[in-house]
């Protein structure tokens, strides 16, 4: 039977998302877009920091008091992969980071001083942090996590699941950029994956014809501070509580999207190290530095 291509777009996760799916009948496509759609809302709600419900929320109740709590197995399997993504990375990729929230802040385009920044510093460290089974414990007061670098691409993977346990083999999820390409389209052609630009809004810098896996984006355009002519990035090195600097915009194809998307990530917080890490790591990748020079293996010449 003959396929069609059919579109679900929706919001979550504070982004503009979007479903594709190529299936033999709008009512079978219908059925997995909610399906996908129902448990995107569900992480988000799960994970979110803005919620008095949330599973996050209870986490930092306890990280607050430097106490312990029990969590559900889901959750255990995601502090375990940013467990590995801390230890990949030399301590850079800390999902207890957030707490610099509250010395940058973003819309008020004001730069704390360096006193600020060292009095939250003492109060990050993934290592502080003690995972031992289900149980969740921290050695410091005052603490909070964050699965703002994972949570979003870990709903995209958790929904091209959904498409393939339900017989779906062309089609795609995105979630804000997070993007997870479950197979080409039903001729066999790719999907072109534009990439934004980092520094002209509405603009791509390039486009990318991927057949399968995650794609995800890191750069220094979603939230930034710009004072005399220099740009602050959101990317922020926990260990020295200060932005980022060197790349604007790092595009990472991998696998799995939230593989995508913590390579991307650790790869800017990576700086001048980050083109040799990702060469050594064999992914497929595109970067713009802060004089929009491009470049990776998947620069076009």
């Amino acid at each position: 039977m003959q396929s069609s291509l059919f579109h679900f777009p929706f919001k979550a996760l504070g982004s503009a998302c979007d479903i594709q799916l190529y299936s033999s009948t709008k009512t079978q496509a219908q059925h997995i877009a909610n399906l996908i759609i129902a448990d995107v809302l569900r992480i988000e709600h799960k994970y979110s920091r803005y919620r008095e419900d949330s599973v996050l929320t209870a986490i930092n109740r306890v990280a607050e008091q430097g106490s312990s709590i029990q969590v559900d197995e889901e959750t255990v399997a995601l502090l375990n992969y940013a467990d590995t993504c801390f230890q990949q990375s030399e301590g850079l990729f800390d999902i207890s980071s957030g707490v610099l929230r509250e010395v940058w802040d973003f819309k008020s385009q004001v730069i704390p001083r360096q006193k600020q920044i060292t009095a939250v510093l003492a109060r990050i460290g993934w290592d502080k942090v003690i995972l031992a089974g289900d149980s969740l414990s921290f050695a410091e007061k005052g603490m909070q996590l964050d699965f703002g670098g994972i949570g979003k691409e870990y709903a995209v993977d958790r929904a091209a699941t959904i498409c393939m346990q339900q017989g779906i083999q062309h089609g795609l999820v995105d979630l804000g950029g997070d993007i997870k390409i479950i197979g080409p389209h039903a001729d066999g052609r790719p999907w072109s994956v534009g990439i934004r630009h980092p520094r002209k809004k509405g603009e791509l810098m390039s486009s990318i014809n991927v057949f399968r896996g995650g794609v995800a984006s890191s750069g220094d355009y979603e939230r930034c501070i710009i004072l005399n002519g220099k740009r602050y990035s959101h990317i922020l090195n926990p260990k020295t509580g200060w932005p980022v600097r060197g790349f604007s915009s790092i595009t990472v194809i991998a696998e799995q999207c939230v593989i995508a998307g913590s390579i991307s990530t650790i790869a800017m917080l990576k700086e001048k190290k980050a083109k040799s890490w990702l060469k050594e790591l064999g992914v497929s990748y595109f970067w713009m530095d802060g004089k929009q020079q491009t470049g990776g293996s998947l620069a076009v010449d």
